[in-house]
């Protein structure tokens, strides 16, 4: 048997959660109380609505990201062709959940490398980004 809390069911049905809590403490709709939390069973909450109630909504997994922008001055076009080979050539063509993109301006010399994806893999780029650029 399915349960909502009272924070659910506010959710679900668009009210402030003390509105709920009121209901419940007046015998509105039916609760039962476990510890300091009431639990409401879907079948109360659709009798008390008089609707079919939708699935509570699911908490969504955690997701994080990086976007970095590496600027390197003073790079010569060698050295900027080494740069990105390497750290295209460490992704190796495959999905890595990263993306990488080199923008160099030959006149300046001056490389900027934008790094997106997840903290990990785009961890590792870094790191190799700063061997290449340290040897």
């Amino acid at each position: 048997m399915e349960h909502y809390t009272v924070e659910q069911v506010a959710e679900l049905l668009g009210l402030h959660v003390k509105t709920v809590r009121n209901y419940v403490r007046d015998g509105r709709l039916p609760a039962v109380r476990i510890g300091k939390q009431y639990r409401i069973t879907k079948q109360d909450l659709a009798s008390f609505t008089g609707l079919p109630v939708a699935a509570a909504p699911a908490t969504r997994p955690r997701h994080a990201e990086v976007s970095s922008i590496v600027q390197i001055d003073g790079i010569g076009r060698g050295d900027m062709d080494r740069v990105s080979t390497m750290v295209t050539g460490a992704l190796g063509g495959e999905p890595h959940g990263v993306r990488v993109q080199f923008v160099y301006d030959e006149e300046r010399e001056h490389l900027k490398i934008i790094v997106l994806g997840g903290l990990e893999t785009s961890a590792q780029v870094l790191r190799l980004i700063d061997a290449l650029v340290r040897a």
